[in-house]
């Protein structure tokens, strides 16, 4: 059944969501799509604003992926609010929200895995084995079933979209992919659902790890070529100011492999993850040497 909430058509089946397709593209139209999971916030908006700048009709999926989390991490209480996020997606101009259920979008058994090389082993693969092939099992489903002309995934996520580019590129999708620039609070912090679950104490230190990334940026741009040292130092720091660091590293912005020297004239990826508590945060800059 299909649902209108002011001039957004909610599909929650595939059947459904794949007959409004075929009438929007019917109707000449092109398609810029926005797969989220919901809890929307000012991030989400700006991929909605950037999708609406090379596409006729904006698409918007909600649905929190089970094959991207692992058995202890927080699938089941990541925040889920649809009614709210369907006001903002008919703010936004939002045409269609395709809301799935887990049984909609995956069999009790599954025969097929998509399997990585290289592009996970490092960064957030390094220590979320399965992420990375959880989000390429979704994403993969849903160009299938969505066919956007356009698909827009932001900065934040960088190494997700080099992986995605890379199964566009491998699995011949016919869309083009587009990463909008990283939505920041005030204070640096680079907008997450997960930030909700920040402590105020935690809040207030959350946004160390961009400024770490700046700091490493403008030492690099200063000249620093080898930034080992200078790495081990802002880890320490991250740590003293109550940050449990994951990974913080420079990595070529292509192939995401950590680098010890870097190159004039090269573009390179500098990334970390750090916890506040039980909260995972990452950010990242892009450097040009």
């Amino acid at each position: 059944m299909m649902k209108t909430d002011q001039k957004v058509a909610v599909c929650h089946s595939i059947n459904e969501v794949r007959e409004k397709i075929r009438e929007i593209k019917t109707a000449g139209n092109t398609i810029g799509f926005v797969p989220t999971m919901g809890a929307l916030h000012e991030g989400h908006i700006s991929l909605f604003s950037h999708a609406a700048k090379s596409s006729d009709v904006l698409v918007a999926s909600i649905f929190v992926n089970p094959e991207q989390f692992g058995p202890n991490e927080d699938f089941d209480r990541y925040p889920r609010q649809l009614e709210e996020d369907l006001k903002v997606c008919a703010n936004e101009n939002i045409s269609v929200v395709f809301a799935p259920s887990k049984d909609e979008m995956y069999d009790e058994k599954k025969y097929l895995q998509i399997k990585i090389e290289q592009l996970n082993k490092h960064l957030c693969g390094a220590s979320r084995p399965g992420f990375f092939e959880g989000i390429l099992l979704i994403v993969n489903k849903l160009f299938n079933i969505i066919e956007p002309d356009v698909a827009v995934f932001g900065q934040k996520d960088y190494q997700q979209f080099q992986i995605i580019k890379q199964m566009v590129r491998e699995f011949n999708h016919a869309v083009d992919l587009e990463m909008a620039p990283i939505i920041r609070a005030n204070d640096g912090l680079a907008l997450s659902s997960r930030n909700t679950y920040l402590s105020d104490e935690q809040r207030l230190i959350a946004p160390s790890l961009y400024r770490t990334l700046s700091f490493i940026s403008d030492q690099i741009k200063s000249g620093v070529h080898k930034p080992a040292l200078l790495i081990s130092h802002q880890k320490d720091e991250l740590e003293a100011k109550g940050l449990e660091v994951d990974y913080l590293n420079v990595y070529t912005s292509d192939t995401l492999q950590p680098v010890t020297e870097l190159t004039k004239g090269e573009k390179y990826l500098i990334a970390g993850a750090v916890y506040a508590g039980e909260t995972r945060l990452i950010d990242n800059i892009l450097t040009v040497v």
